[in-house]
C-alpha cells in the first residue's frame, strides 16, 4: 500500500515533465500557425499574440495558392515520402530478418557495414550521387529522391528491427517450418506482426526528415514538375525581400500532412504495444 502511494507522486511528476516537453516541442509550431493568419506588420510587432480583428489576414494563403503549383508540390512530397517509407520498411525488415535469423560467415561484418550509414551522413556523397543520377538519367525525377531516401533510411531501420527480431521466439518460427511454411510466409505472417511497434517507430523517425528535406530536392530534382513542398516554399524567400506571410502559410500547410501521418503511425505503435502486452 505504501509502495502504491509512493508511486503516485512519481507518476504525477512524470506526467508533468511529459506535458512540459510536449508544450516546448509544440510552441514553435504554434507560433508559425498563429502568424500565418496575421498581417505582415503584426508578425513583427507582436509575434506571440493571437490574430485579432485588426491583424487577421489570409493574404499568405492566397499568395501560396496563386503563385506556384503547390498542389503538385504536395503531391510530389506525398509520393516520395510514402514510397520511400514503404521501401525502407520492407527492405529493412527483410535485411534485419536475414541478419538475425541466419548465421553465416560475415554476418557480423555485414551488420556493422550496414550500421555505418547511421554514423556517416549520406550528404557527404552528394557529388557522387549526383554523378550517378546524371549517368542513369534520373535527374529531375522522383525516382532519384526515392532511391536516395531509401538508402538514407535503411541503416537505422535495419539496426532497430534486427534487435527486435532477435527477441521473436525460435519455437514459433520452427513450428511454422514444421507446418510447411516457407521462409517468406514465416517472415510476413509470423515475424512482421510481432515487430509492428518497431516498424511504426522506424516509420515515425524516417518520414519527418524525408518530408522536411531541402538538400536533395534542390540538388537532384529542382525542376518545376518535381519540386517538393519544402523546395517550393523557397520561392517566397528572396535575397533582399522575403514574403513572410507566404512562407508561414506554406509551412502551416506543410505541417498538416506530417501531423496526419504521425498520428496514424502513433496509433499503430500504441496498438501494437498494447496487443503485445495483453498476449
Amino acid at each position: 500500500m505504501q509502495t502504491a502511494r509512493a508511486s503516485l507522486p512519481r507518476a504525477a511528476a512524470a506526467h508533468a515533465v511529459l506535458l512540459a516537453y510536449t508544450l516546448i516541442a509544440l510552441f514553435p509550431v504554434f507560433v508559425i500557425v498563429i502568424n500565418a493568419f496575421k498581417e505582415r506588420r503584426a508578425i513583427f510587432n507582436s509575434p506571440l499574440a493571437l490574430p485579432g480583428p485588426e491583424t487577421f489576414s489570409t493574404i499568405g494563403f492566397e499568395t501560396v495558392m496563386s503563385q506556384g503549383n503547390f498542389l503538385l508540390y504536395f503531391q510530389n512530397s506525398f509520393i516520395v515520402t510514402l514510397v520511400s517509407l514503404f521501401c525502407v520498411l520492407l527492405f529493412g525488415a527483410m535485411a534485419a530478418f536475414a541478419l538475425s535469423e541466419y548465421k553465416f560467415r560475415g554476418n557480423l561484418l555485414m551488420g556493422l557495414y550496414l550500421a555505418l550509414g547511421i554514423m556517416i551522413p549520406i550528404r557527404l556523397g552528394t557529388v557522387a550521387i549526383l554523378q550517378l543520377m546524371v549517368a542513369t538519367g534520373l535527374v529531375n525525377t522522383l525516382t532519384a529522391l526515392i532511391l536516395v531516401y531509401t538508402a538514407q533510411g535503411l541503416p537505422l531501420a535495419i539496426f532497430i528491427l534486427s534487435e527486435f527480431m532477435r527477441t521473436v521466439s525460435d519455437d514459433l518460427k520452427n513450428a511454422g517450418r514444421v507446418d510447411g511454411l516457407s521462409e517468406y510466409r514465416i517472415f510476413f505472417t509470423l515475424v512482421l506482426p510481432l515487430v509492428r511497434p518497431a516498424m511504426a517507430t522506424v516509420a515515425v523517425f524516417t518520414m519527418i526528415p524525408i518530408w522536411n528535406d531541402l538538400w536533395f530536392p534542390l540538388i537532384l530534382a529542382p525542376a518545376e514538375s518535381t519540386k517538393t513542398v519544402t523546395l517550393g516554399a523557397q520561392v517566397f524567400i528572396g535575397q533582399f525581400v522575403t514574403n513572410w506571410n507566404a512562407v508561414l502559410a506554406a509551412l502551416t500547410l506543410a505541417i498538416i500532412p506530417v501531423l496526419v501521418l504521425y498520428l496514424i503511425f502513433s496509433r499503430q505503435l500504441i496498438r501494437g504495444i498494447t496487443a503485445g502486452a495483453v498476449k
